[in-house]
């Protein structure tokens, strides 16, 4: 089982977690949304495509863009369609 862990508080986990380049992507029915607040960041993968952003709330506590899809990712990447990626010291074990 992959779990994601920030601020003490799991926000994720499943046995179905897909790694790219080191990450690990988790279908979003294992994230707790709850603890999601929409960014207005985006960034731009040459073969994924348009990455869109998440604040990790907790406790009070926020995680600024420490959560990243990819909604409509190029061919290449599509796999990954409906998943999404943890960072900034969101612990995966």
């Amino acid at each position: 089982m992959t779990k994601a862990i920030w601020n003490g508080t799991t926000i994720a986990q499943t046995d179905q977690a897909i790694e790219v380049e080191g990450n690990q992507y988790f279908p979003a029915d294992s994230v707790d949304m709850k603890f999601l607040q929409p960014s207005q960041k985006k960034s731009t993968c040459h073969w994924k495509g348009e990455a869109s952003y998440f604040d990790l709330v907790v406790d009070g506590e926020v995680n600024k863009d420490a959560v990243w899809s990819y909604p409509a990712p190029k061919e290449a990447a599509k796999k990954i369609t409906g998943y999404l990626a943890f960072w900034k010291g969101v612990q995966i074990s």
